[in-house]
C-alpha cells in the first residue's frame, strides 16, 4: 500500500464512497479530531499503568478507530430507506457506551467523593489524561455541529460523551495510583 497518492495535493480527500470533500470540510474535523484524541488515548496507554487500565485503553482505541471510520462514512437517503450501510464493520453502539459506564462505575468506587472541581494536573499521566479529555470534548462539538447539518449515528454521540467522563474518572484514579496530589479549585473570596 503506498502512503502518498497524491491525490490531495489541492486540499481535497475521499470519504468512505468516493464523495470528493474540502480538508477542511466539517466532517474532516471531526474524524480528524477523533484521531488526534485516539493518539493522546495511545500516550496514557504507553505510560506506567497498570495492565487492565492498558487493556482498557487498547479496546477505546479501536473503538475510536471504528467511530472515525463512522464519521468518514456519510449516511445518504439510499442508506436509510434500504437499511445497508457501505461500512461494513461492527459500528459504534449502546454496548459500546455501557463499556465505558461499567469502568467509570468500577473506578469511582475505590475513589473518594469528589467536594470540588479539580485542576488538571499533578502528575505528566495524569495531565495527558485532562489534554485527552479536552480533545475528546472538541471532537463531540464538533460531532454535534455535523450532526446539525448532515445525519451521523447518534451513538456516536454518546459514546464521545461518556468517553470524556471516562477520562476524567480515569485521571483520578491515575492520581490516586501514581500518589498524585489531585488539586482543588476553590475560588477566591472577593
Amino acid at each position: 500500500m503506498k502512503i502518498y497518492t497524491k491525490t490531495g495535493d489541492k486540499g481535497t480527500t475521499s470519504l468512505f464512497g468516493g464523495t470528493r470533500v474540502s480538508k477542511d470540510h466539517l466532517r474532516i474535523e471531526s474524524y480528524g479530531t477523533v484521531d488526534e484524541l485516539n493518539s493522546y488515548v495511545g500516550l496514557i496507554k504507553d505510560q506506567a499503568i497498570d495492565e487492565s487500565t492498558k487493556n482498557v485503553l487498547i479496546k477505546i482505541q479501536h473503538d475510536l478507530f471504528t467511530l472515525g471510520s463512522m464519521l468518514a462514512t456519510p449516511i445518504n437517503k439510499e442508506t436509510l430507506k434500504n437499511g445497508k450501510e457501505r461500512l461494513n464493520i461492527p459500528k459504534i453502539t449502546a454496548t459500546s457506551v455501557t463499556y465505558l459506564e461499567n469502568n467509570i462505575d468500577e473506578m469511582n468506587s475505590k475513589l473518594p467523593q469528589m467536594t470540588h472541581f479539580i485542576l488538571p494536573g499533578g502528575h505528566t499521566t495524569v495531565s495527558f489524561c485532562h489534554i485527552a479529555r479536552c480533545v475528546c470534548r472538541r471532537a463531540e462539538r464538533l460531532s454535534v455541529s455535523l450532526h446539525e447539518q448532515e445525519t451521523i449515528n447518534l451513538d456516536i454521540l454518546t459514546y464521545l460523551n461518556r468517553l470524556s467522563d471516562y477520562l476524567f474518572v480515569l485521571a483520578r484514579k491515575l492520581s490516586q495510583d501514581l500518589r498524585a496530589q489531585e488539586v482543588k479549585w476553590i475560588p477566591e473570596k472577593l
